[in-house]
């Protein structure tokens, strides 16, 4: 059976979808002044020689707009999840009150918060690029299509167009995070 039209679009508008979510991913993982439980998503702890999430070992909340607490279920565990942020790339800085680890989100330089917007932008522009790659992958089959005699030209310009208007209006969707994910950087 071979690839039609419809298989093409949808492949393309699946696989665009997939970047949009690998970039709000992305965007989430960069540090603003504010605090937010996600950012502690992609720090690992050792938990009887398994290395795991800190999300499946602790109770991670906000106490405030700049603080994360991260309330571990086991006795035992706070040293370990302590020691695991402190060693993150994040360079966060987590205090022990008892069972309790309090992670201060430490304020943002100007000059820190231009280089982060550098890589919002930078995150925002390899998004367009894999959205470009996909909408030249589908323009591709539709060529294919038309060469095999599956599909008319008339039927290639329009399913064309449609994969064009579908690119635009992801890459509008791109624009419009990158715009959001800037502000949060630059609000002090």
């Amino acid at each position: 059976m071979s690839t039609t039209i419809v298989d093409i679009k949808k492949t393309a508008e699946t696989k665009m979808a997939k970047s949009i979510e690998s970039l709000k991913a992305e965007l989430q993982k960069i540090r603003t002044g504010r605090a937010h439980p996600g950012i502690l998503d992609q720090v690992h702890v050792d938990y009887y020689g398994s290395m795991v999430p800190i999300s499946q070992v602790a109770n991670v909340s906000l106490l405030d707009a700049r603080t994360i607490s991260v309330q571990p279920w086991e006795k035992g565990m706070g040293p370990k999840i302590e020691k695991a942020i402190r060693e993150s790339d994040l360079g966060l800085n987590p205090s022990a009150q008892g069972d309790l680890l309090r992670v201060p989100m430490p304020a943002l330089t100007e000059e820190r918060r231009r280089d982060l917007t550098k890589v919002v932008r930078h995150a925002g522009e390899e998004c367009k690029v894999a959205v470009r790659n996909l909408r030249r992958e589908a323009n591709d089959h539709l060529k294919k299509l038309v060469k095999e005699k599956l599909a008319s030209e008339d039927e290639e310009r329009r399913s064309q167009e449609d994969v064009q208007r579908l690119t635009d209006r992801v890459v509008a969707e791109v624009d419009r995070l990158v715009q959001g994910k800037e502000a949060e950087v630059l609000a002090v």
